[in-house]
């Protein structure tokens, strides 16, 4: 088995972490660490529309669902999930993201 030389890690992850700075993302991993999202009834998605001055039909477009699915949430038919459901937990933190997900 090969012996780990302390210092030649120490350097080596120096200089992935400058090169990752620079721009160069060729050597670097990067962690990624789930977060637990919360589920969203219907009181919570009608919250957050509201809280975001939207109509059903524009947070549809904001989420890229169908406008009857945010009906259906609201009406607590269905509940969201997968993606829709992370960017309500994004939006509902943020509310600067709307910006960035529709032409308002």
């Amino acid at each position: 088995m090969e012996e780990f030389n302390v210092y030649e890690g120490i350097l080596e992850g120096l200089q992935e972490a400058v090169a990752y700075k620079q721009g160069d993302r060729s050597r670097c991993r990067v962690s990624v660490r789930e977060i637990p999202v919360p589920e969203y009834k219907a009181a919570d998605v009608a919250r957050t529309r509201k809280d975001l001055n939207l109509s059903q039909r524009a947070l549809a477009t904001a989420l890229g669902v169908s406008t009857r699915t945010v009906e259906a949430w609201e009406a607590g038919k269905n509940d969201p999930s997968g993606p829709a459901r992370h960017l309500l937990y994004l939006l509902d933190g943020d509310h600067s993201l709307l910006e960035r997900l529709t032409a308002r």
